[in-house]
C-alpha cells in the first residue's frame, strides 16, 4: 500500500508557509546585526556627547552634583588661556592645511604620472601611518634635539645656524605642523591618487591633443575631476586638525610659554590638572559647536554649489 501524495491544494499553503519562516529569520538575523551596531553606536558616541552637555550645566561640590547654568561656560571664557588656546588653534589649523593639504595632492599626482615604482612609492607614504603616533612623534623629537639630533646636524654640515626647534616660540608650531604632516600625509595620499585613477584617461588624452603640458592638465582637468574629493578632504582636515593634542602633549606639554597650548590640549589640562571637568566639559561643548558651525557651512555651501 503506497502514500497518498500531497495534492497542489495542499502543497502550496505549505510552501508559503515555509517561504514566510525563511523571510521571517533572515530579517531577524538583520535587524539583530543592527540593533547591535546601533547599541554601539548610541552607548560610545551618543551617550558621551549628551553626558558632556549635561556635565557643563553642572558642578560637583563634596560629592554633590548641583546645577549651576552656564557657570563654567562664564569660567572658561574668562581665563585668558582660552583666547590664547583658540589662536595657536587657528594658527596650526592654517599652516596644517597649507602643509597637510597641499602636499599629500601634489604627491598623489607625482605618484599618479609615473609609470613605474607605483606600488612602491605608494607604500613608501603610507609607512608613517602604519607607525605608532607616538612612537612616530618621538621619532622626531630626538631629530629635533638641540644637541645631537639629525635636523642640527643637517644644518651644521650646510653651515648654516641651528635651531631651537621645540624650544622657541617662534619655530615650536610649525615643528609641530611638520610632525603632524609627516605622519598623517599617507591616508590623504592614498585617497587623492584613488580619485586620480578614477579620472578618465580619454580627457588627459584630449588635453594632451591640445597641447596642454602637465600644469595645464593638472588644472583643467585634475582639479575639476576631484573637486568633491578636494572639498571633502579639506573639511576632514580642519576638523581634524582643530583636535591636535597628541603632538604638543609628547613634544612641547603645551609649552614654551604656552604657544602650543591648543584647545583640545587646554581642555586635558582642566580636566586632569585642575580637576574641573565641569569646566572641562563646556570647552568641549564650545569646540563641538564650532566644529559643528563650520560642517553645517560647508553643507550649505556645497547644496548651493550643486543648485548654481
Amino acid at each position: 500500500m503506497t502514500a497518498a501524495r500531497p495534492g497542489p491544494a495542499a502543497s502550496g499553503p505549505a510552501r508559503a508557509r515555509a517561504a514566510r519562516r525563511r523571510w521571517l529569520a533572515r530579517n531577524l538575523r538583520a535587524h539583530g546585526f543592527l540593533a547591535g551596531a546601533l547599541l554601539c553606536f548610541v552607548l560610545f558616541t551618543w551617550y558621551p556627547m549628551v553626558r558632556e552637555i549635561t556635565m557643563s550645566f553642572q558642578r560637583v561640590h563634596h560629592g554633590a552634583t548641583s546645577w549651576v547654568g552656564l557657570a563654567n561656560y562664564r569660567q572658561i571664557t574668562a581665563d585668558p588661556e582660552f583666547w590664547s588656546a583658540w589662536r595657536n588653534t587657528l594658527e596650526f589649523t592654517g599652516l596644517a592645511l597649507v602643509l597637510g593639504f597641499a602636499l599629500p595632492f601634489l604627491a598623489a599626482i607625482v605618484i599618479n604620472e609615473l609609470r613605474h615604482a607605483q606600488a612602491y612609492l605608494r607604500i613608501l607614504v603610507y609607512l608613517p601611518v602604519m607607525l605608532p603616533p607616538v612612537a612616530g612623534i618621538l621619532l622626531f623629537k630626538y631629530f629635533m634635539d638641540p644637541g645631537y639630533g639629525l635636523f642640527d646636524q643637517v644644518l651644521h654640515a650646510l653651515h648654516l645656524p641651528g635651531s631651537a626647534w621645540l624650544a622657541s616660540k617662534d619655530t615650536a608650531m610649525p615643528s609641530l605642523v611638520l610632525v603632524s604632516t609627516w605622519s598623517n600625509m599617507g591616508s590623504a595620499t592614498l585617497v587623492y591618487l584613488a580619485a586620480l585613477q578614477g579620472i578618465p584617461g580619454e580627457l588627459y588624452e584630449a588635453a594632451e591633443l591640445d597641447g596642454a603640458n602637465l600644469l595645464q592638465r593638472v588644472r583643467h582637468v585634475t582639479v575639476p575631476q576631484t573637486r568633491l574629493i578636494l572639498s571633502l578632504m579639506l573639511v576632514l582636515q580642519v576638523v581634524a586638525t582643530m583636535q591636535m593634542f597628541t603632538e604638543a602633549f609628547v613634544l612641547t606639554g603645551g609649552g614654551p610659554e604656552g604657544s602650543t597650548t591648543t584647545v583640545v590640549y587646554l581642555l586635558y589640562d582642566y580636566a586632569f590638572s585642575y580637576d574641573k571637568f565641569n569646566t572641562a566639559a563646556a570647552l568641549g561643548v564650545i569646540m563641538l559647536v564650532v566644529l559643528g558651525c563650520f560642517s553645517a557651512l560647508y553643507l550649505w555651501l556645497e547644496r548651493r554649489g550643486r543648485e548654481d
